[in-house]
């Protein structure tokens, strides 16, 4: 059992794009993939129609009341199971504070669920600031991955997050494994070729081989609720999203 977190500071940089399409992409391979949407946003969900009515029917009940987490997924028609969010969990800071306990509670509840299964890959979408949230996802992910638009100001939220990340080394004594995600890149401007040459610079063999092209169908798909597999198989946005599992699978970041 794999868990992966999508994050970034930067908002607007393809972070639940790519935790939806990435989960789809592993359930067209009958892997099925579970998603936490845990971003008071509640995109994540919302997308693919999986909603919760009040906060007691999303994550946040999990922070509030110890709910297990397979009490609250819901299946989405393209395949994923979701567990969505609500906008009451953007209170989970000012409630149960910033303790060792709040923010390694989802990992908790992550290895109950490790127990019970563990070959079903867990995706994570983040919310785009470091707080209780992103700190609980960080805390139970395997793996962390960090998309960067072609961008100055979101390889700004990528160097970030490496501080964050390294901070953290001492609590979780471990390195988080994590992988750079370059999104939406048109390799014909020259700033995207840019952001790719510091990416490459900052971050080494941790940045993917794999772009996600800048791509029309990419951008519509959250417009008509369905994910770029459902909504264009056959574009550029699909076949790269499909090479990017391959790439992760390949070695070894999704097991």
């Amino acid at each position: 059992m794999t868990i992966v977190a999508v994050f970034n500071q930067k908002g607007g940089v393809g972070k639940t794009t790519t935790a939806l399409n990435l989960a789809a992409a592993l359930a067209r391979r009958g892997r099925h993939p579970s998603g936490i949407d845990l971003d008071p946003q509640a995109q994540f969900g919302a997308i693919v129609g999986v909603t919760a009515r009040s906060g007691d029917e999303s994550i946040f009940s999990t922070f509030q009341r110890n709910r297990p987490l397979r009490d609250l997924i819901q299946e989405s028609a393209c395949g994923i199971s979701i567990i969505p969010s609500h906008a009451e969990l953007s209170k989970v800071d000012a409630l149960f504070g910033k303790g060792y306990n709040a923010i390694n509670k989802l990992n908790t509840s992550l290895q109950v669920e490790k127990s019970e299964n563990m070959t079903k890959p867990w995706l994570i979408d983040c919310c785009p600031m470091v707080g209780v949230l992103s700190l609980n996802a960080i805390f139970a992910s395997d793996g962390l991955i960090v998309p960067i638009s072609a961008d100055h100001l979101s390889v700004k939220g990528a160097l970030q997050i490496r501080k964050t990340l390294n901070a953290l080394e001492k609590v979780l004594k471990r390195r988080v494994n994590r992988r750079y995600l370059l999104t939406r890149f048109d390799a014909r401007r020259r700033m995207a070729r840019e952001i790719l040459m510091i990416a490459e610079k900052e971050f080494g063999a941790d940045v993917c081989r794999t772009l996600i092209s800048e791509n029309v169908s990419l951008a519509e798909s959250p417009a008509v609720n369905k994910t770029i597999f459902e909504h264009a198989p056959n574009s550029r946005g699909a076949q790269d999203y499909d090479a990017l599992l391959d790439e992760l699978l390949a070695d070894g970041f999704i097991e």
